[in-house]
C-alpha cells in the first residue's frame, strides 16, 4: 500500500498521523518538500517516533531553509521546485508519502501541492481536526480532490473525538473514516506504539 497524507491546512497533526501510519503498516516514508526546521525535520521526527526495523526514510526532495510556503521558501534559497523533480522512491515496501502544509500551498509560480499529489498519483489519506470551521475546510479538501479525479482512501480524524462532526462530513462527502487518533500528551516510541498495537485503524 502507498498513500499520500495532506491535511485540511497546517498544524492538523500530518506528521504525527504519517507515523502511526509508518509503524501500522511498517512502511517507508517520504517528505518531498521540507521548509524549515532543518535541525528538526519531519523525517527526523518519524525516525525517532517509529520503532520497527523494517521502514526506510528515504531523503527528502528539497530541504529548505524558510519556514514557509514552498515556492516562497524556494525563492529565497534561490532554487527552482519544478514537478519534473520529483519522483516516487524505489521501494519493494509500503510507502507513506507526506506532504506540505494543505493541498492548495503553492509549489511554485505554476503548480500547487495537489499537482504534485496528482502526479504522485497515490490515494489521499485526508488528516482532519475539529475546530470551528473544520467542517468547512474538510468538506472543501475533499471536493477538490474529487474534482480532480485523485482517490481518496479516506479521512483520519487526529485530536478529541468529535462525532457530531465527524457523522456530518461523512455523510456530505461520502468519504469513509480510516480511524480517530486521540491527542497525544507525549509523542515518542512508546505512545505511537501503544495506540498502533489498538489496530483501529480501518483500511478500506
Amino acid at each position: 500500500m502507498q498513500y499520500f497524507v495532506s491535511g485540511i491546512g497546517t498544524e492538523v497533526g500530518k506528521t504525527v498521523v504519517s507515523a502511526i501510519l509508518v509503524e501500522y503498516l511498517q512502511a517507508d516514508y517520504w517528505k518531498p518538500v521540507q521548509a524549515g526546521d532543518l535541525h528538526h525535520t519531519d523525517s527526523m521526527k518519524i525516525e525517532a517516533w517509529i520503532s520497527n526495523e523494517k521502514t526506510t526514510i528515504h531523503p527528502e526532495g528539497f530541504r529548505l531553509n524558510t519556514p514557509a510556503s514552498p515556492h516562497y521558501a524556494a525563492a529565497v534559497d534561490g532554487v527552482h521546485i519544478s514537478l519534473d523533480d520529483f519522483e516516487l522512491p524505489a521501494t519493494d515496501n509500503d510507502l507513506i508519502v507526506e506532504g506540505a502544509g494543505g493541498l492548495m500551498v503553492p509549489l511554485n509560480e505554476e503548480d500547487l501541492m495537489i499537482d504534485l499529489m496528482a502526479k504522485m498519483g497515490l490515494p489521499v489519506i485526508l488528516v482532519s481536526r475539529n475546530y470551528l470551521g473544520s467542517i468547512n475546510h474538510t468538506l472543501l479538501s475533499i471536493e477538490v480532490l474529487q474534482k480532480r479525479n485523485i482517490p481518496i482512501a479516506g479521512i483520519i480524524f487526529n485530536g478529541e473525538k468529535t462525532p457530531s462532526t465527524e457523522s456530518v462530513i461523512e455523510k456530505w462527502s461520502g468519504v469513509p473514516i480510516i480511524g480517530n487518533i486521540p491527542e497525544l500528551e507525549t509523542v515518542n516510541q512508546a505512545s505511537i506504539k501503544a495506540l498502533v498495537e489498538k489496530r483501529q485503524l480501518r483500511f478500506p
